[in-house]
């Protein structure tokens, strides 16, 4: 009773829970954002590990060096990233070398927390309505973004990943999208994220939570994006076809090796079924009426069937926990992000042995698909519990 007394105390969005003051600023923000900083600094002593393939990629784009412009992926099949990531790249391209980096390391790191708000007003704005008390929901925001900022860091700075970083901003904005019934800019991100790394595919089935005549029009608006981006490489030479088939080596930890595949590298099958894994089980989730967890499930169908094992990996997963934690659940402690942070970064730190760290990595993906498709579910009552 005392909750919902304070809840009608309150305007209906909670529009002044947990500022500072008269400031916009939230508290749970503020403590996020020092937490990130925080990671920030340790990470950025042995950063951008990865930034000079976005270098050389938007130097191909934009044919500052040979063997570049349309011929980019049919000439350098190892650069499995999109054109969008290359343009985004550039902004950075006017500075110094050492001065962009950093530019950028800072640039990623703040996306990561706009997401944290991104996703709070995606689940303040999904139970609008409910009864929702904005400041658990605030402090569950908080619980789930410490557990997900670490990986966010281990993709955005250590490894500077940009193409990884935008395709999960742009997901998120998706989600955000999808909760205020903008159809066409639910297609328009979902695009610009598959445009960024091409495993966005698997986030895809967040379509399919669009009422069917909006779900045609941004379907439409998904496709006709990603042709635009992709089809000019592939038209003008069909080389780039090859680039599908660019092979990694089958690391030790890799989960694949539990199911019996010991090639030394990438199975030609492997991609096509990580794709096709991550589409059905989202597409199920969506059937199911638990369209938050379409991004966890295909993480899941990333981690579990990719033959690298690189830690920034688990951002997608921590994401997918995120928006699971904050809009699937209604429980005040996120315990799956932080199973999942625990279970997967954990692991690759504490477990010397890489089949070890495989079947953590097989137990979590293969447990929290089966948790987020068939755990029983409560009507909301009008408040988190």
């Amino acid at each position: 009773m005392r909750n919902r007394v304070a809840a009608q105390a309150v305007p209906r969005d909670g529009a002044r829970i947990g500022r500072i003051g008269r400031y916009p600023v939230r508290w749970h923000i503020v403590l996020l954002t020092l937490w990130t900083a925080g990671w920030f600094v340790v990470a950025e002593r042995h950063s951008a590990v990865s930034w000079h393939y976005l270098r050389t990629g938007e130097q191909l784009l934009f044919n500052q060096v040979p063997g570049g412009g349309l011929a980019l992926y049919a000439n350098h099949p190892d650069l499995q990233i999109g054109p969008v990531s290359f343009l985004v790249a550039g902004l950075f391209a006017p500075f110094p070398a050492a001065v962009g980096e950093k530019l950028a390391d800072a640039f990623m790191s703040g996306l990561g927390l706009y997401m944290l708000v991104l996703v709070g007003r995606a689940a303040a704005g999904h139970y609008r309505g409910s009864g929702l008390n904005h400041q658990r929901l605030q402090q569950r925001v908080l619980i789930a973004g410490a557990a997900f900022i670490p990986m966010w860091v281990e993709v955005s700075v250590r490894f500077a990943h940009l193409d990884d970083v935008l395709a999960l901003f742009f997901t998120t904005l998706a989600v955000r999208a999808l909760v205020r019934g903008n159809a066409t800019a639910v297609g328009v991100f979902l695009a610009l994220a598959v445009d960024s790394k091409p495993w966005a595919v698997g986030f895809l089935p967040l379509l399919l939570a669009l009422p069917r005549p909006a779900r045609l029009r941004s379907a439409a608006w998904a496709v006709g994006l990603v042709a635009v981006a992709w089809l000019p490489f592939y038209l003008s030479h069909l080389e780039t076809f090859a680039a599908a088939r660019f092979t990694i080596p089958n690391q030790p930890a890799s989960s694949l090796h539990w199911f019996g595949v010991n090639d030394p590298a990438t199975p030609w099958w492997d991609r096509p079924a990580q794709m096709a894994l991550g589409l059905g089980l989202g597409a199920l989730a969506v059937r199911r009426n638990r369209w938050p967890a379409v991004v966890l499930l295909a993480a899941d169908a990333r981690i579990v069937l990719d033959p690298s094992v690189y830690t920034y990996y688990n951002a997608s997963v921590l994401l997918g926990t995120l928006i699971w934690d904050s809009i699937g659940r209604r429980h005040l402690v996120p315990w799956v992000s932080w199973i999942a942070l625990i279970s997967l970064y954990g692991s690759a730190l504490l477990i010397p042995s890489a089949s070890a760290q495989g079947f953590i990595r097989l137990a979590f993906a293969v447990g929290s698909a089966a948790y987020v498709l068939w755990s029983p579910q409560r009507t909301p009552r009008g408040q988190l519990t």
